[in-house]
C-alpha cells in the first residue's frame, strides 16, 4: 500500500473520531446523559474504529516514509491520539464537555502542525 493510501485512511479515521466526539459533546453540553443517548453505541463504535484507523495508518505512513526510530513529533501525535481516546469518557461530564469543545480543535491543530513541520 502506498503512502498516499495510508494518508487517506489516517484522515478518514481522524474525521470519524472528530465526528463522534463532536456529536457526543453537543449532546452532553445540551444536558444529555449517557443513559439517554439513543445513538451512544453508534457513536462509540465510530470513535473506536476511527481511533484504530488513525493509529494503524499513522504507523503505516511512518514505515512507508522510512523514518528511523520513533521521532519526537510522532510521540507528540501518539499522546494526542491517547487524549482523543480519553475524551469520549470525559465528554458526558457537563462541566468538562464545554472545555473539551475548545480543547478538541486545538489538539487537532497541534497534531497538524506536528505532521506538517515535523520538528
Amino acid at each position: 500500500m502506498s503512502y498516499e493510501f495510508y494518508k487517506v485512511i489516517h484522515l478518514l479515521g481522524l474525521s470519524m473520531v472528530i465526528m463522534s466526539l463532536g456529536g457526543i459533546l453537543v449532546f452532553a453540553i445540551n444536558g444529555g446523559q449517557k443513559a439517554t443517548n439513543s445513538f451512544r453505541k453508534g457513536a462509540m463504535i465510530t470513535h473506536g474504529v476511527g481511533l484504530l484507523l488513525t493509529l494503524v495508518a499513522g504507523f503505516g505512513m511512518l514505515h512507508k516514509a522510512q523514518i528511523p526510530g520513533f521521532p519526537g513529533w510522532a510521540v507528540g501525535k501518539l499522546i494526542i491520539w491517547l487524549a482523543l481516546g480519553a475524551f469520549v469518557g470525559l465528554a458526558y461530564k457537563q462541566n468538562l464537555a464545554r472545555k473539551l469543545w475548545i480543547v478538541l480543535p486545538l489538539l487537532i491543530a497541534v497534531g497538524a502542525v506536528l505532521a506538517i513541520v515535523k520538528p
